[in-house]
């Protein structure tokens, strides 16, 4: 049996890509990667350039649940099938040889390799390669620290339920929230409602090409898939001696 391996790439910059990963994605002869229909995916993005010449890919295309809640059972049967499938045709693969599954940022981080793992792990050989997360290469990013001292740090999905979402970050002294896009109009509402929007920040596509870090109130409409809100922690710290 081969062994599935799972390289975390991190947040974008190919730079960025631990040496291990680097290891693992230039000397795979067998890569799979999640993407959109029609997309070449943000973790191919990333290791454009790396791969062998004689690599076989192997992309595992999402269905098509744009016009599905992503609360409902349609939605949820369709990726779980989704999900069957591909651990199905993956553990065929590791029957001969070694697979490497590319994940943006750190696989067990809202990963979509977890599904995955969940489904082989105890069937087949894992080993699974952390990366630098989408959100830490946003607060370096954006030129400050995200925590001070005791600071509590939430991190938050903008597909929660504004009052939820609210409840979070009257609670938090720090903010990351994710899944932005079309969210954003009710994330702007729930920090406005806490206090806390003056402090916000939103930077798109961190550390990749066409990086923008703009204060929250500046910005209208939506935001790329790729941008995450940010509220640095401001806690307690020694004061500069003079």
């Amino acid at each position: 049996m081969g062994k599935l391996i799972c390289a975390g790439l991190g947040p974008g910059d190919p730079d960025l890509i631990s040496l291990r990963a680097h290891r693992a994605v230039t000397g795979a002869k067998d890569v799979a990667y999640f993407r959109k229909a029609g997309r070449a995916g943000q973790a191919r993005r990333i290791v454009e350039g790396l791969l062998r010449p004689d690599v076989h890919e192997h992309a595992m295309e999402y269905p098509v649940t744009t016009e599905i809640r992503f609360d409902t059972v349609e939605y949820n049967d369709a990726l779980a099938h989704f999900y069957d499938d591909w651990a199905a045709r993956l553990q065929g693969i590791l029957a001969a040889r070694d697979v490497v599954v590319l994940c943006e940022g750190d696989p067990f981080f809202y990963g979509s390799f977890m599904h995955l793992y969940s489904r082989l792990r105890g069937k087949v050989e894992v080993e699974v390669i952390p990366g630098i997360t989408g959100m830490t290469g946003c607060w370096t990013a954006s030129g400050q620290p995200i925590t001070w001292g005791d600071d509590v740090l939430s991190v938050l999905m903008g597909t929660l339920p504004e009052d939820v979402m609210q409840a979070r970050m009257a609670e938090a002294d720090a903010l990351v929230v994710m899944k932005t896009g079309r969210n954003l109009p009710k994330i702007r509402s729930a920090l406005q409602a806490t206090g806390k929007l003056e402090a916000a920040y939103l930077v798109e596509s961190g550390t990749m090409p066409g990086q923008r870090i703009r204060r929250l109130v500046d910005v209208e409409g939506e935001c790329p898939y790729f941008a995450i809100v940010l509220v640095h922690g401001q806690g307690r710290r020694p004061e500069i001696a003079e």
